[in-house]
């Protein structure tokens, strides 16, 4: 399996692991999910009151605490999700199926549609996902990425409230 220059933050048990597609570069240099400082991904997980403050990502084992875990579909490093390729993605079905059956993660929040679609070869839409692994549910919020420009932070801000609500309390 390769390695990735930004680590998982996981654990067994969590309530959600949180899945982008891929290290950008910003990210492999500080060894940090979600570390450019145009990603949206913390002040989003801050807002729809998933984390009890605004996090960094150098905080980012802290996650660990609250409930959530952190990965990526494909673990190389790219300027962006573009330049990958499907042998980036070659496995990474069975590791989060293993994932979900190893560490039981109440859910899996795939950040960005091409990160589930890398994974399971199939489009989503956003929201809960039909698809399980074994008890795990599986999750679509959009991308957080500055490149996701189409998609308002508002919309954004709306999606990962919905995870919120689907987590209960």
């Amino acid at each position: 399996m390769a390695e990735s220059a930004v680590p998982d933050v996981l654990a067994p048990g969590l309530r959600v692991v949180f899945s982008g597609i891929n290290p950008g570069f910003r990210s492999a240099e500080a060894a940090a999910h979600f570390a450019n400082p145009r990603n949206d991904f913390w002040r989003l997980l801050a807002e729809a009151d998933l984390t009890p403050r605004l996090l960094v990502p150098e905080e980012q084992w802290e996650m660990l605490e609250l409930g959530y875990g952190l990965t990526n579909a494909a673990y190389r490093t790219t300027k962006g999700s573009g330049d990958l390729r499907r042998g980036d993605f070659a496995g990474s079905a069975e590791r989060f199926e293993r994932m979900a059956e190893e560490l039981r993660p109440e859910l899996i929040a795939f950040v960005g549609k091409a990160a589930y679609e890398g994974v399971f070869r199939e489009r989503p839409d956003h929201g809960p996902q039909e698809r399980r692994l074994g008890e795990t549910r599986l999750f679509v919020l959009p991308s957080t990425s500055p490149a996701n420009a189409a998609v308002s932070y508002e919309e954004r801000l709306r999606w990962f409230r919905a995870l919120r609500a689907e987590l209960g309390p």
